[in-house]
């Protein structure tokens, strides 16, 4: 990496798209000329997701629009990434992006993430997620967080019955998408016999398990399969699992949203994972 002692490069600021914004309300002339050209570009808005896009460098990055206040504290952040910066309004923003969206002064027009394939686990030591139809785009962005938070290998869901990768579920993940693989699947049942052979115990979360999870004799690999709020793991996706357990909740009510479920879920294996190899993380 070339040293500059002056210190990193301070960020190309891009100002005639948010001129040509304020003078039209309605927001046309706000989309770049890249977006309009490759549809495949995706939103990223929101300071922790937009932060974590830029550090980690998965995605093919085109153009951040920022409030001044916004690009001032990510001004490391944009100088390492070299991506240029079209200075806006957060008014500009909120019109673009719908009145209700909490951009926090930040969107990142961005190439989509490349998914993993279930090929990429075949020597894997490690735990992965497997989503069973949970479509609301807030509950798979809030599992995708805790995923990252847990140093998972992946994520694995269905092609159908999974939410769009949207700046709302990436707003939801709060930069965990840039951490964690998602690897989709056309048929989970047979992703669930491929994560067997390769040698994976396949662990399905349901609130009327004989078992709880704390009884169950955990190992790596491991898959945690989760299923959908209401409908719950679907019947060939129990089948397929080795075991089913549940959460031993003490109050009245056993069943949690299943993006808390998984959180505690995987708190509970962690720690005995961590047990079994003599504390060490």
């Amino acid at each position: 990496m070339r040293s500059d002692r002056r210190g990193p490069r301070p960020p190309r600021l891009e100002t005639k798209d948010a001129e040509r914004v304020a003078r039209n309300p309605r927001g046309r002339a706000h989309e770049s000329a890249a977006a309009r050209v490759d549809p495949h570009l995706t939103f990223v808005y929101g300071f922790h997701p937009v932060r974590e896009a830029l550090r980690v460098g998965r995605r093919r990055l085109v153009r951040l629009h920022a409030t001044k206040e916004a690009a001032d504290r990510l001004s490391t952040e944009i100088a390492a990434a070299r991506v240029p910066v079209n200075l806006v309004t957060s008014q500009d923003l909120s019109v673009r992006l719908g009145a209700q969206a909490v951009h926090q002064g930040v969107l990142l027009e961005a190439g989509a993430l490349e998914a993993g394939d279930i090929s990429d686990l075949a020597q894997s030591g490690g735990i992965v997620l497997v989503l069973d139809q949970v479509t609301d785009p807030h509950n798979f962005g809030a599992i995708v967080r805790t995923a990252a938070a847990f140093g998972l290998e992946a994520l694995i869901t269905t092609h159908r019955h999974s939410p769009q990768i949207s700046g709302v579920l990436a707003k939801a993940a709060s930069g965990g998408l840039e951490y964690v693989p998602l690897i989709n699947v056309t048929n989970l049942a047979r992703a669930l016999d491929t994560l067997g052979e390769y040698g994976f115990s396949r662990v399905g979360l349901d609130s009327e398990a004989p078992k709880p999870l704390e009884a169950i004799a955990l190992s790596t690999p491991l898959a945690l399969v989760l299923g959908a709020e209401g409908q719950g793991l679907r019947r060939l996706t129990r089948e397929k699992c080795d075991v089913l357990a549940r959460l031993d909740l003490p109050g009245p009510v056993k069943s949690l949203n299943v993006s808390k479920a998984c959180a505690i879920a995987l708190a509970l294996v962690s720690g005995a994972l961590r047990q079994q190899m003599g504390g060490r993380p």
